[in-house]
């Protein structure tokens, strides 16, 4: 899904355990609607799917990468605010 979409795709890194990712969690819900159409937002359980969090060097969560055309562009470590992460998007929308 990720690999092979079109438009570009945020992944939030996360786990039911880290608080960190509890808070970021609604900010990419929130902008998973405001980019209805534009991007793509999955999220990927680190405890569920360890060997995708070890593919792309995953060390800490949240972390959320920017993939376009099927590579990534940016990562973000930690709990950031929603501004950081529409600025990262708006780079890639078309």
């Amino acid at each position: 899904m990720v690999l092979g979409s079109e438009a570009p795709v945020l992944v939030e890194f996360w786990a039911p355990w880290c608080g960190p990712c509890r808070m970021i969690a609604p900010v990419i819900d929130e902008l998973a609607k405001e980019y209805v159409g534009k991007i793509r937002c999955c999220k990927v359980n680190t405890d569920d799917s360890p060997n995708i969090a070890t593919n792309y060097g995953i060390r800490s969560i949240p972390t959320v990468l920017m993939f376009k055309n099927g590579e990534k562009k940016e990562s973000v470590i930690g709990a950031v605010p929603k501004t950081t992460l529409a600025t990262i998007i708006d780079k890639y929308v078309t």
